[in-house]
């Protein structure tokens, strides 16, 4: 079953790659462990550039790092949003309202990827490139181009979740719902060591953490 598969980076990454060890995902492995029946034809990988943060300099590094391993797969195309941070006065927890007491601290967000998805999906569906798509999100604002891509047209649409618990939105309208679960992500990591074009290129240093024997700990 040709299959394209919309992948919402950020949503991926805070999901189920934040804290854990499995950075360097390798995500078309991930997808042909979760999708053994389907032929992925393409595999669209929605972010956008990050910005350094005083705490976190070479955060835009790694990304890039990240997005040239990714490119070494001919079935990966990359479609950039935008990424703003700016520094912001917020509430405290807990703070009286008849004393409302405020910090000082630096928001960031992500924008475009949910639109630029909901585009790619519902054009590729309209023009007949896929049997099955598949999202990597649990994005409920994609509830309504999944609709769509049921109701109008026919087509399977899947969740690879990477969040505990699937968006209820989604699932209504969702063909199937999987998981992603940390022994697949365990299983799913570029090797140390790559190379391109441009030549040879390692994984991040700051993600280079002792191997454990147990997945996910």
């Amino acid at each position: 079953m040709r299959t394209i598969v919309y992948v919402d980076g950020f949503n991926l990454y805070y999901g189920a790659v934040k804290g854990t060890p499995y950075k360097w995902l390798d995500i078309p492995k991930m997808c042909s462990l979760l999708l053994p029946k389907n032929e992925i034809t393409q595999i669209k990988y929605f972010t956008a550039r990050v910005s350094g943060r005083p705490d976190d300099p070479g955060q835009p590094t790694r990304q890039q790092i990240f997005l040239r391993a990714l490119r070494t797969n001919p079935a990966v195309s990359i479609i950039y949003g935008s990424f703003l941070t700016n520094e912001s006065f917020m509430p405290l927890a807990n703070s009286p309202v008849w004393k409302r007491r405020y910090a000082k601290v630096i928001k960031t967000e992500e924008k475009g990827s949910d639109v630029n998805i909901a585009t790619h999906l519902l054009c590729d569906g309209f023009r007949h490139q896929f049997e099955c798509a598949v999202l990597v999100t649990n994005d409920s604002d994609l509830r309504e181009p999944v609709r769509v891509i049921r109701r109008e047209l026919g087509l399977r649409v899947g969740v690879l979740n990477p969040h505990p618990h699937p968006s209820r939105e989604l699932i209504e309208h969702a063909t199937f719902v999987k998981t992603i679960r940390s022994g697949v992500l365990a299983v799913s990591q570029f090797p140390d060591e790559m190379e391109d074009a441009q030549g040879r290129f390692s994984k991040p240093v700051e993600w280079q953490v002792p191997s454990s024997p147990h997945p996910g700990t």
